[in-house]
């Protein structure tokens, strides 16, 4: 198990804490789950919908189908014109609800704006939301109960316990309450389980004095999407810090977290290649799972 790299800056030093190794070792997990899926006659597919002509996001469909490829999935796929309706997308769910080749589906956000996407959610089987955001699955979560976990928070418990970061019994300061990661997140991580069971406290912005809780932290989780939100000043020397939360600008990733937070931090994740990779992996291990229950 890798031990993470050391990064000098500005005179000091934070142990660095890349997602890549992570998702390499989710992977290798799978790889014999999906050999055993396939050499009983189950091969797992991943179904995606895509509405729309954005570019990034059909590079990311692209990317995830290409990793589906490599990893022995089929990836059937629907693609939707920007005029799209509603009941368009809605019939397009659906046909990815019955189709007996699909285990999993990711329906591509952010739709356009005639779309509801949340209504678009819920027409799908919850048992192949491959994100785990369904509202059936959040209950899942929140009761403890067995069922696809949303893919970023996933990653970051699998990421700290990568690395030996003590969870268990410490205290974790969440800094964002958003419905894909800091609220999951607090629900993960408080569970009791060995690589969770922390004392986890959620702010916010509309938290006046949330710098005094993350001063506090022994780990501090930044996921408010506010780029440059989280500060030296907001850390005590020798936290764990991940950086969860980003934003684009056209194509420059905006992270939460500002690089001069290195210089505090005893462990950080790096500004690029952080949580990115370990929340492709956990999609992955989502969309394994769900071929594991259809083929059971």
């Amino acid at each position: 198990m890798s031990a993470g790299s050391v990064a000098q800056v500005g005179g000091s030093t934070a142990r660095m804490l890349p997602g890549g190794p992570v998702a390499e070792a989710v992977l290798a997990d799978l790889a014999p789950r999906i050999a055993a899926l396939t050499a009983a006659g189950h091969q797992p597919g991943l179904g995606t919908i895509l509405v729309g002509e954005d570019s990034a996001s059909a590079g990311y469909i692209r990317m995830k189908q290409a990793k589906a490829a490599e990893l022995g999935f089929t990836s059937p796929h629907i693609h939707l014109p920007q005029d799209a309706t509603q009941a368009d997308v809605e019939a397009a769910v659906r046909e990815m609800n019955e189709a007996d080749d699909v285990d999993s589906v990711l329906i591509q956000h952010p739709t356009p704006p005639q779309i509801d996407f949340d209504a678009a959610l819920l027409a799908l089987d919850p048992d192949k939301d491959v994100d785990g955001l369904h509202p059936v699955n959040m209950g899942r979560l929140a009761l403890g109960m067995p069922g696809p976990v949303p893919c970023t928070p996933a990653g970051i418990e699998a990421l700290l316990a990568y690395y030996e970061i003590p969870v268990s019994g410490r205290e974790v300061c969440i800094l964002g309450r958003g419905t894909t990661l800091g609220r999951p997140l607090a629900l993960l991580l408080s569970q009791k389980r060995p690589t969770a069971n922390a004392a986890v406290t959620v702010v916010h912005t509309g938290v006046p004095d949330w710098p005094e809780y993350t001063r506090r932290a022994e780990i501090v989780i930044a996921a408010a999407g506010v780029p440059g939100i989280l500060q030296p000043e907001h850390l005590t020397p020798g936290v764990t810090v991940v950086g969860g939360g980003v934003r684009y600008a056209g194509r420059k990733l905006l992270p939460d977290v500002a690089e001069a937070c290195e210089q505090v931090a005893g462990a950080i994740t790096p500004r690029i290649g952080g949580v990115g990779p370990t929340t492709i992996a956990l999609l992955f291990r989502n969309a394994v799972e769900a071929a594991e229950r259809r083929a059971a």
